[in-house]
């Protein structure tokens, strides 16, 4: 009689944060101790972190109060969704400038996969990372660039 291999353990975590300046720090504690019990470390746990990081932040800054965060892990692979009331759907900008513009960028440079659900009250915004995935080897910490308006006002007379 053949047997079958137990199915990787799922790792779940949900929270109801409130729309104020702690909740990005509250979900970035919340998915660093997911993924320590999951297994991710080093650069690829640190790429995890900015996402929530990105996606909250966002909630907090562009939505209208509380916002849901759910995390998922299965077999080397998180999913972060993260739920707001907001009606306006992420765009990319042309070029990032002082009100924002560089995650969608950042989060597609560290390999994520987002997608997005608008509903009646809202939308989700949800990104799947692979563990074993790594970001191109071309990330630097560099600052963005300054915006168009700070880089004339540099100029020499």
């Amino acid at each position: 009689m053949p047997t079958t291999a137990p199915a990787p353990p799922v790792l779940v975590r949900r929270l109801a944060l409130p729309g104020d300046r702690h909740t990005p720090a509250v979900a970035r504690l919340a998915a660093a101790r997911l993924l320590e019990r999951a297994g991710w470390h080093g650069a690829r746990a640190h790429d995890a972190l900015l996402v929530v990081s990105e996606l909250v932040t966002n909630a907090v800054r562009h939505a209208p109060g509380p916002c849901l965060l759910s995390l998922t892990e299965r077999d080397g692979v998180l999913v972060v969704a993260v739920s707001d009331r907001g009606e306006d759907l992420p765009h990319r900008w042309a070029e990032g400038g002082e009100r924002g513009g560089f995650g969608l960028p950042l989060i597609e440079r560290l390999g994520g996969r987002l997608t997005v659900v608008p509903s009646l009250d809202g939308k989700t915004v949800r990104v799947r990372l692979d563990r074993t995935e790594q970001a191109p080897p071309d990330r630097t910490e560099q600052a963005p660039p300054p915006p168009p308006h700070a880089r004339t006002a540099l100029r020499p007379a």
